[in-house]
């Protein structure tokens, strides 16, 4: 069955992407990416060492060559200051690519929606491919697929939270609703939560702390691998309805003899 994922023209082999901090060390990372299957990673454009290359930095351990390197906005908490972000990443040759990230709150890291949406617009006219990271809202998920978004990325839950999705009906709809692929961004803490996610409809997920901080980040990323899989299998399989009565599973009716 042909299922391929793909953002912009381009087709990925997993629909897990995973990102790069957090990490006790820069090898525990590499072998996460590795166990994780994913060939996508996130990297924040303002922690990055992008100047001096004779210092260590987390770029030389990973492989361009393996995984496309999506550059991200965190830490930004104005329009100007992730368009600007995006601009660097794109000059020192990370990609046109974009997590774009627009911060509203310090405390619950929840976006700024309006920020965000005036980022979209400016860096999509730029030729960048943004993909948003904003709020489970559908109507502003639908604003920014509007403004030219390649991607829409709502948010599970607060960021580093593993609480898991908090709205599925939320994500449900987005989906629905969605011309572009849509990819649950945040909250996930373990393995349920990404097939919950990709049971929903959810084209792909996207984790950090859930791998970095886990006891033991390489099991749990591939952990992650098998969730992802397994909840897109069963979306795609269809799962019975939910009923509020039980329903036998060797019903008799049809047998000889069997009571009326």
């Amino acid at each position: 069955m042909a299922d391929d994922f793909v953002i912009a023209g381009r087709t990925f082999r997993s629909r897990l992407i995973i990102g790069t901090g957090k990490y006790a060390t820069f090898q525990k990372m590499r072998d996460a990416h590795e166990a994780s299957g994913a060939d996508m990673v996130t990297v924040a454009v303002r922690r990055v060492n992008l100047t001096d290359r004779t210092k260590e930095s987390l770029l030389d351990y990973v492989d361009s060559t393996r995984f496309f390197i999506l550059p991200n906005t965190a830490a930004c908490y104005t329009a100007d200051e992730a368009i600007r972000t995006a601009r660097l990443g794109r000059e020192v040759g990370l990609s046109n690519w974009v997590k774009l990230e627009v911060i509203g709150d310090e405390k619950t890291l929840f976006p700024d929606n309006e920020a965000l949406l005036e980022a979209t617009r400016v860096l999509v006219k730029e030729g960048f491919v943004v993909l948003p990271y904003t709020n489970d809202d559908p109507v502003i998920c639908r604003k920014l697929e509007d403004a030219g978004a390649a991607a829409v990325m709502p948010l599970g839950a607060p960021i580093g939270s593993g609480l898991g999705i908090q709205n599925p009906n939320n994500i449900r709809i987005i989906k629905e609703q969605a011309r572009v692929p849509v990819i649950v961004d945040a909250g996930v803490g373990t393995a349920s939560d990404a097939t919950v996610a990709m049971e929903l409809g959810a084209d792909g997920v996207l984790m950090n702390t859930a791998v970095a901080l886990a006891s033991d980040p390489i099991a749990m990323a591939r952990a992650m691998k098998l969730g992802v899989e397994a909840g897109r299998l069963a979306y795609l399989a269809g799962r019975i309805p939910r009923k509020a009565h039980a329903s036998a599973s060797s019903p008799l009716e049809g047998v000889i003899g069997a009571r009326a």
